[in-house]
Formats: structure tokens, C-alpha cells, sequence
């Protein structure tokens, strides 16, 4: 097949690409299409001259995946273009059991981001972080990956391990670091008494069936004596948006809880249930930035409602559906459809929640290595944070319901 072939296919491609975006996006007025006819003719354009008059021969169809990715990724970080090579390895994945390392990823300045990271999972273990950067995977950038190929590059046979460069902001190079996966237990909902009568639950995911052990563990501390409450959601990340709800209902009686809405995605409501609702006891909740999806959906759900406090960082900002369009090529558009917005209509994956108690966690400016070139490895456990580093948030929460209790 010639170059000129090669490049008209791929403009098509293009072509049909942009219009099932515009077309997703109300793109559906003469207004918008006569929009699209444009840019396909300034693409044409750029890509005729990029074939013709680079300063080597191109590679095309590398261009134009790059292309596509960036036409994606500049809607949302969960929108993406999957070549048909990265869609049908996925396919192939997706319904495999396989091990993972037990971080929540996302897409921040192009690069696979880290939200969070679950307590005792490999990722734990071998000292990946929050805000940590994952560069690239197994030597390729994830800057050239979709959402899907990076959580799917990620996971693998259980006892493999998996190759990172990790960029964070207390180190001036990437580190190497090479993680072995394992099958990732989510930890039980814990909880305790604290003084004063403070009742306090700690949630590091919220899949299913965590807003049962959550209503279980505030009826524990309620027979203890609890009289007030502190629901800890910081580096919550993973979980349903379903069981978010089912939490935020488990404090609320009434009022909105959240609402999911896109373009062409009609609205959809989730109110409280007084049915669902276990306790009245003033509650705080604290999040921070790997507070994220489900979790925010209860923090911004007891914000609004004024039924609680939020203390603590503004969260990551996650919450969205997506739908999978197959394209001629062979492979997939993935875009996202509808967001979940806060009882008062804010987008959370645009916004975030922002606590209306702000406290800033100190420990994530805390500098625990000695010798800046050393690498953490799957084998040996990092230096962790010194012990016994005062929970200002924490405290916080207790200073809030103790002043706002009746």
C-alpha cells in the first residue's frame, strides 16, 4: 500500500473519529459539523505536509495516533483512542483474573498519575505514593497510553513483576523500581473509640458491600457511647460510585445525594432513602487529594446537605462513565458520556470537593531519605514516616463536632 493510501486511510479514520466526538458533544447543528469540515480540512492539510516536507519520512501512522490521543485527552483524562493492536490485547486481558499492585491511576500532564494507594498492597510496600508519576511502564511512556493500557500493563500473571520509572517531586531523576503483582485485598472497614465520645471509621475503598460494614461499625461505636462521629476517607479512591451512594444515604434521610448527567445521558438522581439511614450523630469527614469517585460523592453529598463537616485537602476530582465505540480500524474510542455532579450541580471530576474545614496535611512535605540516589525495590521496604507524627486533620475533625455539638 502506498504512503498516499496509507495517509487517506488514516485521515478517514481521523474523520470518523472526530465526528463520533462532535457527535457525542451536540455536534449534531450545521454549525458544529461545518466546525468539524474545517478542522478535517486543516488535519488534511497538516498531515499532507508533515508526509511531504518533514525533514525525514514520517511515520504516519504514529502521527496520527498521537493525533488521536491528544484529541481525546483534551476532554477529560478518561477519554481515549486505543489502536487496534492496544484494544484487542485489552479485550484479551479484560477478563482475566490477574494480580495488580494496588494503586488507583489516573491521567494528570499526560502521564499516568497516582491517586492512591491501598494499605499493604505491593505499591504500599514497595513506597509508590500518591502524586508519585508513573513515567513510563516496561520502557514505553504511558504519555502514548489510554487509561485502560496503562491499568492494563499494569496488572498481570500474580507473582510477575512489572517495571516503572516513577517521577516524584522530592527526587530530581525518575526512579526505577520493579513491583511484583499479587492478588490485592481490599482492607476491612476498622474502626475505634476516640476521646470524648468521638466514634471514628476508616474506609480505604469503597467497593461492594463497604457501606454494610460501615452501617455495622456505626451501630458498634453508637453501643460504646459514640456521640459524635469522624468518617476518615483520605486515599479513597477505589470503589462504585453505587456504593458511595449507599454510604452518603447511611447519614442522610433526605435531600439529594448526587445526580448523573451528560449530553445525551438524561439525568439521573439519586436522592436519600430515610429507610437507608442508620445514625443522626454529627459527623466529619476527612478527605484529602486521594480522596477520590465514590468517596467524594459522600463527602460533597453530607457538605451540601449540611449534614456534616469536611475536613482537610481538596480532593483529586473523579467521576464519570464511559462508553466503548468500536471503530473500522480495529480499534476503540472510549469517551466519557456523563459526569456526577454534587447536590448543588457541580461537576466533582471538574471541581473536586473542597472541605469547608481546610487542613493542610503536613506529612506529605515530610523528607524521609537520607541519600537521594537510593531506589526503593519490591524486596525491600522503604524508610516509612516517622511515627507518631501528630494527625492534624484528624485533630481538627474532633476540635469541629466537639464546638458544633449540641
Amino acid at each position: 500500500m502506498s504512503m498516499k493510501i496509507k495517509a487517506a486511510v488514516l485521515v478517514s479514520s481521523f474523520a470518523v473519529l472526530l465526528f463520533v466526538v462532535v457527535g457525542s458533544l451536540g455536534g449534531v447543528h450545521a454549525s458544529s459539523s461545518d466546525g468539524a469540515y474545517q478542522q478535517m480540512q486543516v488535519y488534511s492539510e497538516v498531515l499532507s505536509r508533515v508526509q511531504n516536507e518533514y525533514v525525514v519520512d514520517p511515520d504516519i501512522p504514529k502521527v496520527t495516533n498521537g493525533a488521536l490521543h491528544g484529541l481525546l485527552e483534551s476532554l477529560d483524562p478518561n477519554s481515549s483512542y486505543m489502536t487496534p493492536d492496544a484494544y484487542k490485547e485489552y479485550k484479551a486481558h479484560k477478563a482475566e483474573g490477574r494480580g495488580e499492585i494496588g494503586a488507583t491511576i489516573s491521567k494528570r500532564f499526560g502521564y499516568a498519575d497516582v491517586v492512591s494507594v491501598l494499605p499493604g498492597s505491593p505499591a504500599d510496600k514497595a513506597g509508590i505514593e500518591d502524586t508519585d508519576i508513573f513515567e513510563s511502564i516496561e520502557g514505553k511512556s504511558t504519555r502514548d497510553m489510554s487509561l485502560p493500557e496503562i491499568r492494563d500493563l499494569l496488572a498481570g500473571p500474580v507473582g510477575s513483576t512489572v517495571n516503572l520509572s516513577v517521577v516524584r517531586a522530592r527526587r530530581a531523576e525518575p526512579e526505577k523500581m520493579s513491583i511484583a503483582r499479587a492478588v490485592v485485598s481490599i482492607p476491612a472497614v476498622s474502626d475505634k473509640m476516640l476521646e470524648d465520645g468521638v466514634g471514628y471509621i476508616k474506609a480505604d475503598a469503597l467497593d461492594k458491600g463497604k457501606a454494610d460494614e460501615i452501617a455495622a461499625k456505626i451501630k458498634s461505636l453508637e453501643k460504646q457511647g459514640a456521640k459524635r462521629l469522624v468518617l476518615d476517607l483520605r486515599n479513597t479512591s477505589d470503589g462504585e460510585e453505587s456504593e458511595g451512594i449507599a454510604v452518603a444515604n447511611l447519614f442522610l434521610n433526605h435531600g439529594t445525594i448526587t445526580y448523573l448527567q451528560g449530553q445525551k445521558y438524561p439525568r439521573e438522581a439519586h436522592n436519600a432513602d430515610p429507610a437507608k439511614a442508620v445514625t443522626s450523630l454529627p459527623v466529619a469527614v476527612l478527605v484529602n487529594k486521594g480522596t477520590a469517585g465514590p468517596a467524594e460523592i459522600v463527602a460533597a453529598a453530607l457538605l451540601e446537605n449540611a449534614r456534616g463537616d469536611v475536613v482537610g485537602d481538596k480532593t483529586f476530582g473523579a467521576g464519570s462513565v464511559q462508553k466503548t465505540i468500536d471503530l473500522p480500524d480495529g480499534g476503540a474510542l472510549i469517551l466519557s458520556v456523563a459526569k456526577y455532579y454534587s447536590p448543588s450541580g457541580k461537576a466533582i471530576q471538574d471541581v473536586a470537593v473542597t472541605p469547608n474545614v481546610m487542613v493542610a496535611d503536613v506529612t506529605d512535605n515530610i523528607i524521609t531519605d537520607d541519600d537521594d540516589d537510593a531506589t526503593p525495590s519490591a524486596t525491600e521496604e522503604p524508610e516509612s514516616k516517622p511515627k507518631n507524627t501528630p494527625d492534624d486533620q484528624l485533630q481538627k475533625a474532633i476540635e469541629v463536632l466537639k464546638s458544633r455539638a449540641s
